[in-house]
């Protein structure tokens, strides 16, 4: 079998068998196969798409290249949650014990951000003693004895992978729905879930700038976990403007913990029943959507959600007064208004302006070894289609800089007023199920 060959029949548009796609992710990884001629193979994948049987096939290739991750000691059946990205994206922090408190054990693995704020690891590490290297056995022995834990990303999960997307960042093919479902879908699978659930963006703070590129990915990654036998659903959600109130680490995590209670902004709470809805039902912990949602909305106002991210808190080292005393989490030492200069209607809010706002405070990396400020963001006080008045404050900036005259002009920037009244983007436009 030889690369040019396998480059040629992808270019002439043909399918590739297994075994072919097998050799080209093996060889690639041991670096028998050269970049040049990898680049020339993911550009045929752009130009000509792959049929869902090679995109199978691509994700598992991409799977068995590295270590997978084995959770077959923990009972129940695992779904795991994967949001595409965003600005004020604090799902994760919400599901986790959400969904556990209602029996559906929840073992994730959770990266660091690179971009506008952290990861959830970093959110996490808000929490004075919050601790998020765990052996595989601890791991294992909190999602059995409380249904919940949260690790970094950890082994050697995917190196195929992580050798094609840099390679792809610098040959123009990173938008390739194959490419980028596989190289999304690899990392979920590798990661041992039975099932999965993921939330894919839509809009200005999104990679999917409109509903039909959102929803030939969606489609694709649906289409892989189904076909590598993971029960997988994707919800498509809208990104325009940042989600919740809260673009920042220890900011984030108080906002989780207003959500938690039911005291939450009204667009992370809906999403949250949404998604979390969809992860109880692949559990199994429920015969419908509907009764899967009432046992959510029940936990909330019963408690038992908020009493279970204490649990998840001290179970991985973490100081759980903060839950009932967020004045303990990390805190800015300065604040600023951003005020409303005319009367009329927020009409629209720039997501990514507003993120990399967040970032210039220090509240995300710019590259991989940058030190976060855990303490710093922007709270929104105003979202798109509420009346504003001259005076009014739109958002509030955290900073532990005195001078953010930069950051003060990028945040009003980003909001667009108009004379008329608008009504805001649908929170959810579609769920994907095959």
């Amino acid at each position: 079998m030889r690369m040019v060959d396998l480059i040629s029949k992808k270019r002439n548009g043909d399918e590739l068998t297994k075994q072919e796609i097998d050799f080209v992710i093996k060889g690639y990884t041991n670096g028998d196969i050269p970049d040049y001629q990898m680049s020339a193979f993911a550009m045929a994948i752009y130009f000509q798409d792959m049929t869902t049987s090679e995109r199978v096939h691509l994700t598992m290739a991409m799977v068995e290249s590295g270590d997978q991750i084995d959770l077959s000691d923990i009972e129940g059946i695992k779904v795991d949650k994967h949001s595409t990205g965003g600005v004020g994206d604090t799902t994760t922090l919400i599901l986790a014990p959400l969904v556990a408190s209602v029996g559906v054990p929840v073992a994730k693995m959770s990266g660091r951000g690179l971009g506008h704020t952290g990861g959830t690891v970093d959110k996490l590490e808000s929490i004075k003693g919050f601790e998020v290297e765990l052996d595989s056995e601890k791991f294992n022995e909190l999602v059995n004895k409380n249904k919940v834990a949260v690790v970094g990303q950890s082994g050697n999960l995917t190196p195929a992978d992580k050798k094609l997307y840099g390679l792809r960042d610098v040959t123009g093919t990173v938008n390739s729905i194959p490419l980028i479902a596989s190289s999304i879908m690899s990392k979920k699978i590798a990661s041992g879930a039975d099932a999965i659930v993921l939330d894919v963006k839509i809009g200005s703070g999104a990679f999917m700038k409109n509903l039909e590129d959102a929803k030939e990915l969606a489609q694709a990654m649906v289409q892989i976990g189904n076909g590598a036998g993971r029960n997988t659903i994707a919800v498509i959600s809208d990104m325009n403007q940042p989600l919740g109130f809260a673009i920042g680490n220890a900011l984030e995590v108080k906002e989780a913990i207003d959500t938690l209670r039911g005291n939450g902004p009204a667009d992370l709470h809906e999403l949250c029943l949404t998604l979390g809805s969809q992860m109880v039902y692949l559990a199994g912990k429920a015969k419908t959507i509907e009764e899967a949602r009432e046992k959510l909305e029940n936990v909330i106002e019963t408690g038992a959600a908020i009493e279970k991210f204490k649990t998840f808190i001290t179970s991985q080292g973490g100081d759980a007064s903060v839950v009932d005393d967020p004045s303990k989490l990390p805190t800015a030492a300065y604040t600023f208004e951003v005020k409303v200069k005319e009367d009329g209607f927020v009409s629209e809010i720039i997501a990514d302006e507003i993120g990399i706002a967040a970032s210039i405070l220090g509240a995300g990396r710019t590259t991989k070894d940058s030190v976060i400020d855990l303490a710093v963001g922007i709270m929104l006080n105003k979202k798109v289609g509420e009346k504003v008045s001259t005076g009014d404050t739109l958002a509030t900036i955290h900073s532990n800089q005195e001078l953010v005259t930069d950051v003060i002009e990028k945040v009003y920037n980003s909001y667009k007023i108009s004379k008329k009244v608008v009504e805001p983007n649908p929170l959810v436009y579609d769920i994907i199920h095959d």
